[in-house]
């Protein structure tokens, strides 16, 4: 009987709950997990404001499949402050284990605090031994997408660091070569030597 109750909550909450009652549960304590990470969700992907602590919360959850809703729903909310608190969580080294979909949603996010998060936090996978070897690709790979100079030298190294020797040469290949920086009176004399 408290199963199909559960279900019946769970199917109200997903299409008939408007937004009032699904912010009422978010603040309700008594509500079990899953129902304020379906409120959550909703609110987030219809872009209102009042999910966004919630779905940080989830964002860096011990769940797999919680921090992936939550980073869709983050990202599809489009609220400013979602760039900084996905940083604060892809650089907390106390959450490393989970801060794979704050990588990613930095990467989809694309804001000005999205390199040089990934760079600081792929830097720090690089140390011998590295458990955390998801969150490595998952930088590497945003880097590669995010294509900024900035990130040269860390996949250089990430290069030579087994098991993202691969991934670090793709994302190099897509990083446009660094500008010529030579001064113009020297390349001016040496075009008209040339020609």
């Amino acid at each position: 009987m408290e199963g199909e109750r559960a279900v019946e909550e769970c199917e109200r909450l997903a299409r008939a709950a408007g937004p009032e009652e699904l912010a009422g549960v978010l603040s309700d304590p008594g509500r079990p997990l899953w129902a304020r990470e379906l409120a959550a969700y909703r609110l987030g992907v219809a872009k209102d404001p009042r999910a966004f602590e919630t779905l940080v919360l989830f964002l860096n959850h011990r769940d797999p499949q919680r921090c992936a809703t939550a980073a869709q729903a983050l990202a599809a909310l489009g609220d400013p402050r979602t760039a900084r608190a996905a940083a604060a969580l892809a650089t907390n080294e106390l959450r490393v284990a989970y801060a794979g979909q704050a990588v990613r949603l930095l990467t989809t996010l694309r804001a000005p605090e999205s390199v040089p998060a990934l760079i600081a936090t792929l830097e720090r996978r690089l140390v011998r031994n590295d458990p955390y070897r998801n969150v490595a690709l998952a930088c590497v790979a945003g880097l590669g997408v995010l294509g900024d100079r900035r990130a040269r030298r860390v996949l250089q190294a990430a290069e030579q660091h087994p098991g993202l020797g691969a991934a670090a040469s793709a994302a190099l290949a897509r990083i446009p070569a660094p500008r010529n920086r030579r001064p113009a009176e020297l390349r001016k004399k040496e075009a008209e030597a040339g020609g």
